[in-house]
């Protein structure tokens, strides 16, 4: 008896050590759960990478449509006259990537200057009175829409008829 109470305390011992009771992680296994959650955090930090892009552009979209909005306040008190900055109507605010959103009264331009005012990919103005506009991520901009520095551009065009990407005007 005491030979069978041996064997079965041996097999017990040795039934422990077997990789069916085994409970760790094995280097494959590993290796496999980091490739995964690389994978996963590469596509979810581009997706949030977008959806910042996206609310920054809806933001400067509204600021310019608020902006807007109170030059044509100033301008109905003011005998049609446009403010001369953004200043002068406590609008001289940040767009969403940091720099002051551009504004620029034809009125204050020499002569019959057309120079820096904005144009459509006819060369065609934008704008009869006035321009504004961000620009945008890349923080570069030319007159032209058409200019790659222009494209990420958040223009008001057609006297505030449209706002949005010049890309999409």
């Amino acid at each position: 008896m005491s030979g069978c109470r041996s064997q079965t305390r041996r097999s017990r011992l040795s039934s422990m050590h077997s990789p069916k009771h085994y409970h760790g992680w094995t280097l494959l296994e590993l290796i496999a759960v980091i490739a995964i959650s690389s994978v996963l955090a590469t596509v979810a930090y581009g997706s949030y990478s977008s959806a910042i892009e996206r609310a920054r552009t809806s933001r400067a979209i509204g600021d310019i449509a608020k902006i807007h909005a109170a030059i044509e306040k100033y301008r109905l008190n003011n005998n049609d006259d446009l403010p001369l900055s953004l200043e002068e109507i406590g609008q001289d605010i940040d767009d969403p990537w940091g720099e002051p959103y551009a504004y620029l009264n034809f009125g204050t331009l020499p002569g019959k200057s057309k120079g820096p005012v904005r144009k459509d990919h006819n060369l065609v103005p934008l704008n009869s009175r006035y321009d504004l506009y961000s620009k945008g991520p890349d923080k570069q901009s030319r007159s032209p829409l058409t200019a790659k520095a222009s494209r990420d551009d958040i223009i008001m065009a057609n006297d505030g008829a449209y706002i949005g990407l010049a890309e999409d005007y």
